[in-house]
């Protein structure tokens, strides 16, 4: 089960969030997307959005919510005031109208929000891009926590069902195995659909478990994470049932120690495109660049997939306390495929990995 958590502190939040918006010329910001109202303000409900000026912050939400928000708000430390709306944008765009430009953010607000709030607002619209996204990049030792747990718990889920990996368990067993295992240990649930797939369905880097059953030789790509408290963790390993091939071990070899050159790359102050190299180099070199069809990883947090991306060409500068996923792989449709990937924190000299699992043994 998991133990105690450290509360989460959002208090400053605000104000580096203001800072940034500022600096992007806007007087104002309203923040709609879920994680990143969370992020700011440590409300977790379904339906809120926080409208920020240089001098207030007001979660806007409706009845449902009415005791939960006050008390996650009062829990997490943050500054805004909770207000109970059946009229976000009108209710909303009332404390905006001091504002001569107002950032929304681009990625998360439809054509149609869009068009409503442009003509309920006195001021400019402006569009914004990742400015929560690249602050929350960063986590907290509470963050951490968090996703330490949810690590651990996956580790602990794929130890439990090993005897699973046998001749005649379909995909779909071991998948829902796995899934009430997360559950069991505490988790609120999967991070994300577990992806159990065998044979030539693990050529598919995203597959989704289906009633094919393992066979003798087959390899099985497992890609598993959960979520605790609304932080993730991500994790793959790959399995061989029974013998290994020659074709098999080439493939899990070359991986294998792809994975460990990007995970050894990894340290604060490189661009994040430099650890892609780190395992593309290897796979390309062994002949499988054609292969490896994917980045090498991404950070994780509350979302499964955020900031920075680890892939081709990427500038991003890594930073102390971001964790990414490094999980280089090769396909080979009709054959089958392998990926490997760990969940790692950033540190000034290298890394700490989150996920333990053993790797394939051959």
């Amino acid at each position: 089960m998991i133990d105690k958590l450290p509360p989460i502190d959002v208090a400053g939040r605000l104000a580096r969030v203001r800072g940034d918006f500022v600096a992007k010329g806007c007087d104002g910001m309203v923040v709609t997307s879920r994680s990143n109202v969370r992020w700011c303000t440590g409300f977790a409900g379904s339906f809120g959005q926080l409208v920020l000026t240089a001098d207030s912050a007001v979660l806007f939400t409706d009845s449902r919510y009415r005791e939960r928000a006050i008390k996650e708000l009062q829990h997490a430390g943050s500054e805004a005031e909770v207000v109970l709306t059946t009229d976000m944008v009108a209710d909303a765009s009332s404390r905006l109208a001091s504002c001569g430009s107002v950032g929304f953010e681009a990625d998360h607000i439809t054509w149609a929000e869009s068009r409503e709030w442009t003509a309920a607002l006195e001021g400019d619209p402006v569009a914004t891009k990742l400015i929560v996204a690249q602050l929350r990049s960063v986590k907290d030792e509470a963050e951490l926590a968090r996703m330490k747990a949810a690590a651990r718990v996956v580790d602990e889920a794929l130890a439990a069902v090993a005897g699973l990996l046998q001749v005649g368990t379909t995909e779909a067993q071991l998948a829902l195995a796995l899934d009430d295992g997360i559950r069991a240990r505490g988790a609120v649930g999967p991070a994300y659909e577990t992806i159990v797939a065998a044979g030539p369905n693990s050529a598919l880097p995203h597959a989704s478990p289906s009633r094919r059953a393992f066979e003798a030789g087959d390899l099985v790509v497992i890609d598993v994470g959960a979520e605790v408290d609304g932080y993730r963790s991500d994790m793959t390993r790959t399995f061989v049932i029974g013998e290994c091939s020659p074709k098999a071990r080439e493939i899990v070899t070359v991986v294998a120690e792809a994975q460990a050159a990007g995970v050894a790359a990894v340290r604060a102050g490189i661009e994040a495109g430099a650890i892609d190299e780190a395992c593309r180099s290897i796979i390309t070199a062994a002949g499988f660049g054609e292969s490896f069809s994917h980045g090498t990883g991404h950070g994780v947090g509350l979302d499964i997939h955020e900031l920075p991306a680890v892939r081709r060409a990427n500038t991003d500068i890594l930073q102390p306390g971001q964790v990414i996923t490094v999980e280089p792989g090769i396909y080979l449709p009709g054959f089958g495929g392998v990926r490997i990937e760990d969940s790692v924190v950033v540190t000034e000299s290298g890394c700490d990995p989150l996920t333990h699992s053993p790797k394939i043994a051959l």
